[in-house]
């Protein structure tokens, strides 16, 4: 009986420790479901909260840009993300699709005066092999706008927008932003070249300013690209005022050039080497290349030359050894002289020199350039540039010479010199021993007999050489030149053709002033009958205010103007 007693407690027991432990369990899941509702309820109100925030910011963000926008383009909101294409055209300007001519107009910018872009690149994952260059401040600039004919989708860059937006060897196809902005009108900029040798440039500021004719903006760090002839200048912007990017269109900016960095400085144009006068410069010269140099005629130098008193000596003292060279020198603005286009030039074998003096036309008061060309090899030379004064004898009469020729004389039949009868004897037996006359018609020079088999004359040209100087002539004078502009001709004529004729020749316009390409003649019939080459009837029609009446008259029309309204001739 208690055993039995003990066993229904046991099992009483055990009964009621197994519904405590369920009880428990079932507390502790009942209190895990609370704690975990109550988190989820947190985080639920936590991603609702911070969705709210990023909302609020993000309306704040657009808010701020278009009070940005609207403030930066002075009541116009335009903003484009197109895909960049490239075209061959000069300056910032560039080209844009029809639907923004639609949107501009809507918003009525164009009554705004001219129109100005902020382009920025948006960023996207670079190749690893895409390198930067340092020092490129590639991303960010302004433009003005040529042109609503791109197709939709897309913007057409000029190469100067380009460059100062990608690197070089960026992918052509990038996505940039176009935003319209008001820019404040320029009042300085301050340049550097990137290169040695753009001061030497005569009046390279107006070089300059004709440059800028065809941009609408500039920008801090932006790299300008101004073409001289066949050169080809970098100038960097390193400071504007009165902002890091102004407006460059009607307005009138103050420049400076400052000299380019001599550690960075690039070597790949020709530079010009100072000459002192009387000092001479060593240098080394290889076939086919130039080496360059400059020297001035001041005020007080070209009064003793054209007086009589002085001529320039130029000169070249080189080794034949080696190799050989030729001299060419012509006056500013032509910079840098070559085969085809040079004042002077000199081709005799060795060390040679060319005189400058009062009796040569084209010299005056000015900057000249000296070429020393390879002509063969390897050519280690001196050259120098001297101020020679002209012997002259005073008190002393010129005496005709007829007085001093006797009249009782014998024509010598060998060479044809009027000889005294009392020695004529003497003089044939040993003239014809050993003289001898070049039968070369036009020539007739009496030479040795032993120099007789070098001296031998052109057959195109007739000239007379040495054995020695032919082949160099011939070179130099009769191998076919060929111009730029696709006429072949040889040295005398090329240089005839390159100084008057040659459409690719540079001549100073008479309504900039600045060294342009000659050209073709005008199209316009009338320009054409004024003589106007093809730059100069663009470039004259501009217009300027009449110093007499203010109206704004073209400049080639401005003489006819005068003439006809005001009768100044």
């Amino acid at each position: 009986m208690d055993f039995e007693l003990r066993r229904a407690t046991e099992k009483l027991e055990k009964e009621q420790r197994e519904r405590k432990e369920k009880s428990r369990l079932k507390l502790e899941r009942e209190r895990k479901a609370k704690q975990e509702a109550i988190r989820q309820r947190e985080a639920i109100e936590a991603a609702q909260l911070s969705r709210r925030l990023d909302a609020a910011e993000a309306q704040l963000k657009a808010d701020q840009q278009m009070e940005e926008s609207l403030l930066a383009g002075r009541g116009i909101m335009f903003y484009r993300v197109l895909e960049v294409v490239p075209f061959q055209g000069n300056g910032d300007k560039i080209k844009l699709p029809p639907s923004c001519f639609t949107e501009l107009s809507g918003q009525g910018a164009f009554d705004k005066g001219p129109m100005h872009f902020r382009l920025s690149v948006i960023h996207q994952e670079a190749p690893s092999d895409l390198k930067v260059d340092e020092g490129q401040n590639h991303g960010t600039t302004h433009a003005g706008v040529l042109e609503f004919t791109a197709e939709e989708g897309s913007v057409g860059l000029p190469p100067h927008v380009w460059g100062n937006l990608f690197p070089a060897d960026a992918p052509k196809t990038s996505l940039i932003e176009v935003r319209y902005v008001w820019l404040p009108k320029g009042t300085y900029a301050k340049l550097q070249p990137d290169e040695f040798g753009f001061s030497d440039i005569p009046n390279h500021k107006a070089v300059l300013e004709t440059s800028l004719r065809h941009h609408a903006t500039l920008s801090q760090d932006d790299v300008l690209t101004v073409n001289h002839g066949a050169l080809a200048y970098h100038l960097r912007v390193l400071e504007l005022k009165p902002s890091s990017s102004v407006s460059v269109l009607e307005t009138d900016i103050e420049v400076d050039v400052v000299s380019p960095d001599s550690a960075s400085g690039r070597t790949n144009q020709p530079v010009l080497k100072s000459l002192i006068f009387g000092t001479s410069e060593s240098g080394t010269v290889k076939e086919g290349n130039y080496m360059y140099y400059k020297f001035s005629i001041d005020n007080d130098t070209w009064g003793k030359i054209s007086s009589g008193d002085a001529k320039i000596m130029v000169k070249i003292e080189s080794d034949t050894q080696d190799g050989d060279t030729d001299l060419y020198i012509s006056k500013h603005p032509l910079l840098f002289p070559t085969q085809h286009q040079h004042g002077w030039s000199s081709h005799v074998v060795g060390s040679k020199s060319l005189v400058l003096s009062s009796k040569n036309p084209s010299l005056g008061i000015g900057t000249y350039s000296i070429a020393v060309y390879g002509f063969k090899g390897t050519t280690k030379y001196q050259v120098s540039v001297t101020v020679q004064d002209c012997d002259h004898k005073v008190g002393q009469q010129a005496v005709p010479s007829s007085s001093s020729v006797e009249t009782d004389t014998v024509e010598c039949r060998n060479c044809k010199h009027y000889i005294p009868t009392r020695t004529i004897a003497l003089h044939e037996a040993y003239c014809s021993r050993h003289n001898v006359i070049c039968p070369h018609a036009g020539c007739g020079v009496v030479l040795r007999i032993e120099e007789a088999k070098n001296h031998i004359h052109c057959d195109k040209c007739g000239q007379a050489f040495h054995q020695g100087e032919i082949e160099k002539h011939m070179k130099v004078f009769h191998e076919p030149l060929h111009c730029p502009c696709g006429i072949v001709l040889e040295k005398e004529q090329m240089v005839l053709h390159q100084t008057s004729d040659c459409p690719l020749r540079l001549t100073t316009c008479q309504f900039c002033g600045d060294m342009v390409q000659a050209g073709t003649s005008a199209a316009d019939v009338r320009d054409k009958l004024r003589g106007l080459s093809e730059h100069e009837s663009v470039c004259g029609s501009r217009t300027a205010p009449c110093n007499w009446c203010g109206r704004s008259v073209m400049l080639k029309e401005m003489d006819i103007h005068r003439i006809a309204v005001h009768q100044k001739n």
